[in-house]
């Protein structure tokens, strides 16, 4: 599972927010991402670009590196 940190403000949720990514779509060439705040209260749902521009990848717990 890929976890998220917020680089700045966002939609009313404050900079350095960690979430966890719970889902990835693509219809017709666009991507969309849903993730939740580290402790499940918040659901966000956003696209590429505001994924790359808001957030930063800290760590993608099924991966060997960890």
């Amino acid at each position: 599972m890929k976890k998220y940190k917020l680089k700045n403000h966002f939609k009313g949720l404050k900079k350095g927010t960690h979430f966890y990514l719970i889902a990835e779509s693509e219809f017709i060439g666009i991507k969309e991402y849903v993730l939740r705040t580290k402790d499940l209260e918040i659901r966000i749902s956003i696209n590429e670009s505001e994924l790359n521009r808001h957030f930063t990848l800290m760590h993608s717990y099924a991966s060997k590196e960890d």
